[in-house]
């Protein structure tokens, strides 16, 4: 074995848009074996830089590697320094740190003291759970009107989507257009790091209604104790998941994880990709790794037509990607990564069609079917939930002030409903005008103009979907309250 890692050429070094700027380099420990890594990467971005891409085992033994790269799965959860189930690919690498994979649950070292750091305590008019495009929104307004609010975010890189995307927004002017996703957080950050207290890497453990309102985080091993007025939600969405054999090999990715690799640690995922999935979000992340040197095998969709904008799809077609309308993903092949992948056309049912199967070589399979509202924060504070399949599925009943059915409890963004980020960063807007009533402020004519825009962001025929799915949780609202 080796006495350092390498790269693996997996670092990229050129990118037609993008630049990375590399933190001081460092060296940090995987199962006993020295890992060379960047200061500001995170311990699986490392990893897969050195072209490790299995982290954990489950408790029959079977390979697991990075799948959301956002802190809401279980599929990255590594020691570290003695203290199990660690989120991978939200925790930062530090020099000595020593990590370790796992077999199944990790657990705790009955000989292991954890270090004895007093709470901290902290108190916000308003407080945003979330730092993504609604929730620095929602902060840079507060701030407009004077309310300095405490942001927090899971990830150690606050943006949320935003960091991720090297396209141009489409819309009007108000809502960025022609400004690349990247560039719009750089904004919105800029905007309020000088004023906003933002606890990047801080997970918010729950949120209780005992003598006021309670937020409980925990960041770099401390517990913060946060009492907040005002609470804004906006905690974004989690990759969907497919049945399919082979589903939890490493290379099997959501296509957030994809993007967090290259777009934002500057790392190949993988070499040869198969996108599954013709939303916008597959056509996208295709060509995102194109741009990043990753050759597209092709795009398989199930229906008969691609459902994002085809624009996107054009400019994949124009560089010779094939994209697979009726046609699904049978198996992912490989004993302890993906080495392979086979497809299938489907008929009317859209079930495969025997003989038509092909087997594709490659290393990457990358997800693009859909997102979840994460809700899991409010469902724990009593909100009301409804099922709604326009927004994604379980989202929190909220009125046209993006409250819900909690008195001062707001949310904003892919929890409230999945849309596209210029609706989440409206939202956001929205929900902070609706905290800021809750403190005094009169803003209602503000507030009913980023109803009006968000409105007419929504008139359209792609923005028909979400356009339902708010009118049924607004009916539902009015019948709760006429009830």
């Amino acid at each position: 074995m080796p006495n350092r890692s390498r790269d693996n050429g997996q670092r990229l070094s050129h990118h037609p848009i993008l630049e990375f700027p590399r933190g001081r380099k460092l060296t940090f420990f995987f199962d006993g074996r020295p890992i060379t890594a960047y200061e500001g990467e995170t311990i699986a971005a490392a990893l897969h830089a050195a072209g490790i891409r299995i982290l954990t085992h489950t408790e029959a033994g079977r390979p697991r590697g990075l799948f959301c790269a956002i802190g809401k799965c279980s599929s990255c959860l590594v020691t570290v320094d003695g203290v199990p189930n660690v989120k991978g690919c939200v925790t930062p690498v530090r020099a000595g740190m020593r990590v370790e994979s796992q077999r199944g649950p990790g657990r705790i070292d009955p000989s292991f003291r954890p270090r004895g750091l007093a709470p901290v305590h902290q108190r916000a008019e308003v407080a945003i759970v979330g730092g993504g495009p609604a929730g620095l929104a929602a902060a840079q307004t507060l701030l407009s009107h004077g309310v300095k609010p405490l942001c927090l975010d899971e990830n150690p890189h606050p943006g949320g989507q935003l960091v991720k995307q090297t396209h141009k927004f489409f819309g009007s002017r108000a809502e960025k257009a022609g400004t690349r996703g990247h560039r719009i957080a750089q904004e919105l950050l800029a905007q309020v790091a000088s004023e906003v207290e933002l606890l990047a890497g801080a997970q918010v453990l729950g949120a209780y209604e005992e003598e006021g309102r309670l937020l409980v985080a925990s960041r770099a091993g401390r517990l913060h104790l946060i009492q907040a007025r005002q609470l804004i939600v906006a905690t974004g969405a989690q990759e969907r998941f497919l049945l399919f054999p082979g589903n939890d090999l490493p290379g099997v990715y959501g296509a957030g994880a994809v993007q967090t690799l290259m777009n934002v640690y500057g790392i190949k995922p993988g070499r040869r990709a198969l996108m599954v999935g013709a939303g916008n979000v597959g056509l996208i992340v295709a060509y995102q790794l194109l741009q990043a040197g990753v050759e597209v095998l092709g795009v398989v969709e199930v229906l008969p037509e691609i459902g994002g904008y085809h624009v996107h799809a054009a400019k994949l077609r124009r560089l010779g990607v094939p994209i697979h309308t009726r046609h699904t993903l049978i198996a992912a092949l490989g004993e302890r990564a993906v080495e392979a992948a086979v497809i299938a056309e489907v008929d009317e049912e859209l079930r495969p069609i025997p003989g038509t199967e092909r087997e594709l070589e490659l290393d990457l399979i990358c997800l693009a079917v859909g997102l979840s509202p994460s809700t899991r924060l409010v469902e724990q504070l009593g909100a009301r939930m409804a099922w709604v399949g326009e927004l994604g599925g379980w989202v929190p009943v909220h009125d046209e002030r993006m409250e819900t059915t909690v008195p001062g409890v707001y949310v904003a963004g892919d929890c409230a409903g999945i849309g596209e980020a210029s609706t989440a960063m409206l939202e956001g807007k929205l929900a902070a005008l609706s905290a800021l009533e809750g403190l005094g402020q009169r803003v209602e004519g503000e507030r009913r103009g980023v109803w009006q825009a968000l409105a007419r962001l929504r008139a359209g025929p792609f923005g028909r979907r979400p356009r339902l799915g708010k009118e049924k949780l607004l009916s539902l609202m009015k019948e709760m309250a006429y009830g």
